[in-house]
């Protein structure tokens, strides 16, 4: 509840005491300070004050009539900002004059030359006048109830605000100085009952929170989409409207803040309203906060993970994430008998996918849309495809600003690795495929709650192929395969780096692309012996990185080519191993063989010769790349000789002298 900033004097409150409580409608309000100014024109001698006759039309008018009979708005007010009997009657005669002529009339027989009601008018009419009314600080004008036009403060006009006017009077309405800032949450139209127990939970928590003290609540929790959802549920478990903001939205100067975080307080009573504060572009969280602290109202602050909001004070409340059976309900729910033409798909797209129940009801919508024009061009069969498409492009958003997406088309023929290492890639790309079935199905998720993810890691020289064997298993699990850049992952600052990894794998498990952790041993390396406080934080980077790829969802590839470099910790807790041996002629000889496009003109290449050359893959593509461009230059096929000058060229890179048993029968 609103109160005024000064407090009623005992006299005051004893006459509020006395005063009747039992509800009134708004004509009958009204008419009692009709009556009051009635009293004072009969008390008025002058001919003219009775010629008048104001109250000729007792009928009220037809607004006034079509309010429901027991509307009791001006009881609602009264009681919402601590009003008086005198500061309500006030209210009362300005919304008479406003609404209804007849008092018009009655106004311009005591005073003629000012058709609006005055404070000094009032004090002579109404009962038990006092003079702090009037007061900044009192309710009429500190939450502007009212509005004072210039000029003697006991002979101004006074008009009552058209925002207090219009819930008077029962029509729907918001103050119009809020209407660029804050605006209604959408999205508010679940079915909480079916949500989980641990949400409800939230919700009641929060819900009990603001019923006591209306203050701050943080929002936590990984997932944007799960924190508003826990909003909607604390203000329907509240009976509070949703209302949204953008902190950087808030006015920088003071003067302003002050006004905006009035006319909120005011507007959230009226409805009354909680307020969801969004963070995205926070910028000073101290201005947020004391501008919260003005605020005497429900707020809530969705709390991005690692975000400058996590400083703000306030009860932290976490948003649940939602269960992989939740996420298939909420398909099933949106997708309506859509769901049942994904089958078996929709399991896998749920286990791939961890989208919040906004991004499921914006992805299903869209699928719905490529259902209906596949239906039209007699194509049904899309409808699978298009569906897994359309979620990874929802659920690459969060990942896009934290990891370098890796476009792939290597497909298995291209690569070339013993039979071993090529069993092992396609067991990584079965444990993908069937996590559903025996982490849900099978019941391994409800009895390992960790370890469910799946981590691999290649090992070998650099060029034999292990970015590439990533690139092929995305291709494989249609899945997005991202590459994180070290350089912007690891902070000299205490504790960054922990954030930073903090934020991908989190974007990383709702995303269900691959994480591929290019020369991994910079990152997870082995601990060592403390001897200084670099050494422990260091150490304490580490630790952080084997309690996460334990708990870990996702899948995640580490390319090293210093295995040993690696903690064994690490090591332990990878699903896979895969080595990638330097090639031996045979291989080499069909990584020539295929190495060349279709298209590339060729003439006289001998594959047997060429794997002489005692190099990796990933040397002999940048052979072939640099003979393609000299060949293309001279206007000829492609032959040993642009072969043998691009050789030359990748050696010298490679400070590695190419020696004559290489390149021996070439000419």
């Amino acid at each position: 509840m609103i109160a005024g900033r000064d407090l009623q004097t005992p006299e005051e409150a004893r006459r509020e005491e006395a005063r009747p409580r039992e509800p009134l409608s708004l004509w009958a309000d009204l008419e009692r300070v009709r009556r009051r100014i009635t009293r004072l024109i009969e008390n008025d001698g002058s001919p003219s004050a009775r010629s008048a006759d104001p109250w000729a039309e007792p009928a009220p008018s037809p607004a006034l009539g079509s309010l429901p009979e027991h509307w009791n708005p001006a009881g609602q007010l009264r009681e919402i900002f601590g009003l008086s009997e005198f500061e309500m009657d006030i209210l009362l005669l300005c919304a008479g004059v406003a609404i209804d002529r007849r008092f018009s009339m009655a106004l311009a027989a005591l005073q003629p030359d000012s058709p609006a009601p005055t404070f000094g008018l009032a004090a002579s009419a109404l009962e038990n006048p006092h003079w702090n009314a009037l007061s900044r600080m009192r309710p009429l004008r500190y939450w502007r109830l009212i509005e004072i036009e210039p000029g003697p403060l006991l002979h101004a006009p006074l008009h009552i605000d058209e925002r207090i006017l219009q819930y008077l009077l029962g029509v729907p309405a918001a103050d119009e100085r809020l209407e660029p800032v804050i605006h209604t949450l959408q999205g508010g139209d679940e079915r909480f009952e079916e949500r989980s127990v641990a949400l409800l939970e939230a919700a009641q928590r929060g819900a009990l929170h603001w019923s006591r003290a209306a203050g701050t609540i943080l929002l936590t929790g990984i997932r944007s989409g799960e924190r508003q959802l826990l909003f909607h549920a604390m203000c329907r478990a509240a009976g509070l409207h949703a209302w949204v903001i953008d902190a950087g939205d808030l006015p920088e100067a003071a003067a302003e803040r002050e006004r905006l975080a009035r006319a909120y307080t005011r507007e959230a009573a009226l409805w009354p309203a909680a307020l969801l504060i969004r963070t995205e572009r926070l910028q000073d969280p101290q201005l947020l906060e004391a501008w919260i602290r003005r605020v005497s109202a429900a707020v809530a602050v969705d709390v991005e993970t690692g975000s400058a909001a996590e400083r703000l004070s306030g009860m932290r409340v976490a948003a649940p994430a939602m269960s992989a059976a939740e996420r298939k309900a909420e398909w099933q729910r949106r997708l309506g008998p859509l769901a049942a033409e994904l089958d078996p798909e929709l399991d896998a797209m749920v286990e791939a996918f961890a989208l919040d129940s906004k991004e499921i009801a914006e992805t299903a919508e869209a699928i719905e849309e490529e259902a209906a024009l596949a239906s039209a061009a007699q194509d049904g069969n899309a409808i699978c495809s298009s569906a897994w498409r359309l979620c990874r492009t929802a659920a690459r958003r969060s990942l896009d600003e934290l990891a370098t997406l890796v476009e792939s088309n290597a497909a298995w023929a291209d690569l070339v690795l013993p039979d071993a290492q090529t069993a092992t890639l396609r067991q990584i790309a079965i444990h993908a495929r069937q996590a559903a079935r025996v982490n849900n199905e099978w019941g391994f998720a409800r009895r390992y709650a960790r370890g469910l993810g799946l981590s691999a890691l290649f090992a070998g020289p650099s060029g034999t192929g292990k970015t590439m064997a990533a690139g092929v298993l995305a291709q494989e699990l249609d899945r997005d395969l991202y590459q994180i850049d070290l350089a912007t992952v690891v902070s000299k600052y205490i504790g960054e780096t922990e954030k930073h990894l903090r934020k991908i794998f989190d974007a990383a498990e709702r995303s269900g692309a691959i994480l591929l952790f290019d020369e991994a041993d910079a990152l997870f390396g082995k601990r060592s012996q403390v001897k200084d406080s670099h050494d422990r934080y260091a150490n304490l980077e580490v630790s952080y990185l084997l309690q996460r790829m334990e708990s870990y969802s996702g899948i995640a590839i580490l390319t090293t080519n210093m295995q040993n470099a690696l903690d064994p910790a690490f090591q332990r807790r990878l699903r896979f191993v895969v080595q990638f041996p330097f090639p031996d002629a045979p291989s080499r000889e069909r990584i020539w063989r295929n190495v060349f496009p279709s298209a590339a003109p060729l003439a006289s290449l001998d594959y047997e010769r060429l794997a002489q050359l005692n190099v990796t893959g990933g040397a002999i593509r940048n052979i072939a790349l640099l003979s393609a461009f000299l060949a293309a230059d001279a206007g000829t096929p492609i032959v040993m000789k642009h072969v043998l000058e691009a050789a030359r060229t990748e050696y010298a890179k490679l400070d590695k002298p190419l020696s004559a048993a290489e390149t021996r029968g070439w000419e």
